[in-house]
């Protein structure tokens, strides 16, 4: 019973603090820059490129620097994957089950390589999310301009990610990262893992896509979620702070972009006009993404309050729609994406997980897995 409590105070407790405003900055301008440049071009539609690029900023946040440029530079590796096969699906207008078999398999490919060098957000989970946005949106420039949007804009985050040695000279000789070593019992792990992840997006992918969604990239991204997990009792835990999360961060969201009387365009009749609407949608893309990055390693579900909207209101900018569809297909593709990727991490253990009570009488964990 006591392991029963531990794990329910676990789901709201909020880690200490470690600089995360420090973060929370150094992203928000990565996105910032960019996203305002095309708004002055009068470009919106464009930022969710350099949204994505701009993410890279999130990896080896409390690393030296010159550890910090090599963890960034594997995750815009992970990130510019998602981003180039995303739009190539969207010019070739390839979508419904191709974009299931694709993100499905760049999920397996992506959780392999990110196990390997030990990425921090664990996972490919940013680069299936970028994938299945991108591809879901129509590319209004030709493909090259879209990458270099998030190439340039991931080369900025880690400009801006190494621009303290040059105020610190924090260079440490010799400082390499703990990566475990490479053995059979290892790639075997690996490629298990690999294949939790193709089981669960795929099967997330074709609930979707069998449904009707128009959006059924979001229940893949969901399904990934609790993957990233170091063990069961984790995995769980980023399940329901993913459902959670997302349900507040459509609140916030509908506030934004429903019709009156919820929407911010009531209380200013200037926001009616297109372009106003579209520079308040793109400022509040900066904002919450600093959120975000504020809460990210402190309690995963308050993060997830307020990435709902980045995403959201990147896809409105980008293709906009109905809004009560768009928020209601969040809602359902999320539940259901994150339901799978729990269920998938109940049934299919990692091998050489040691097996141990933490639920009595319901459930055996395995040891704590390395990421």
């Amino acid at each position: 019973m006591k392991r029963v409590v531990a794990q329910v105070r676990a789901l709201h407790r909020l880690e200490p603090a470690t600089n995360d405003h420090l973060a929370a900055l150094r992203v928000a301008l990565s996105v910032a820059v960019p996203s305002l440049l095309l708004l002055a071009a009068g470009r919106t539609d464009l930022i969710i490129y350099a949204v994505f690029g701009a993410l890279t900023g999130m990896y080896g946040r409390l690393e030296p620097h010159q550890l910090r440029l090599r963890h960034q530079g594997q995750g815009a590796l992970v990130l510019l994957s998602g981003v180039f096969v995303g739009v190539t699906l969207s010019v070739n207008h390839i979508h419904s089950w191709w974009l299931v078999t694709v993100e499905a398999t760049l999920a397996g490919v992506g959780s392999v390589y990110s196990d390997r060098v030990r990425l921090k957000p664990n996972g490919p989970f940013f680069g299936i999310l970028a994938l299945g946005a991108c591809a879901s949106v129509p590319t209004a420039v030709p493909w090259y301009v879209a990458m270099l949007i998030a190439a340039g804009s991931s080369v900025f985050s880690i400009l801006i990610g190494f621009s303290g040695w040059v105020r610190q000279r924090a260079w440490e000789p010799g400082a390499t990262r703990n990566l475990p070593p490479r053995s059979a019992a290892r790639q075997r792990e690996l490629t298990v893992h690999a294949a939790r992840y193709i089981l669960a997006v795929g099967a997330a992918g074709t609930v979707g896509v069998l449904s009707g969604s128009g959006h059924p990239h979001w229940a893949m991204a969901a399904a990934a979620v609790p993957l990233a997990g170091a063990d069961l009792p984790s995995s769980v835990r980023r399940g329901v702070h993913r459902i959670v999360g997302t349900l507040l961060g459509l609140v916030v969201t509908a506030v934004v972009i429903l019709p009156r009387p919820w929407a911010l365009a009531a209380l200013y009749p200037a926001l009616q006009e297109p372009v106003h609407q579209a520079t308040v949608l793109a400022l509040l893309v900066i904002l919450f993404q600093f959120a975000t990055e504020l809460f990210m390693t402190r309690h995963y579900g308050l993060a997830m309050v307020w990435f709902t909207p980045v995403i959201l209101l990147m896809t409105q900018l980008a293709a906009p729609t109905e809004p009560q569809v768009l928020i209601l297909e969040r809602a359902v593709e999320t539940l259901v994406g994150a339901l799978l990727g729990i269920l998938v991490v109940v049934a299919v253990r990692r091998p050489g997980a040691r097996a141990r009570t933490a639920l009595p009488g319901l459930l055996r964990l395995p040891r704590r897995a390395r990421h």
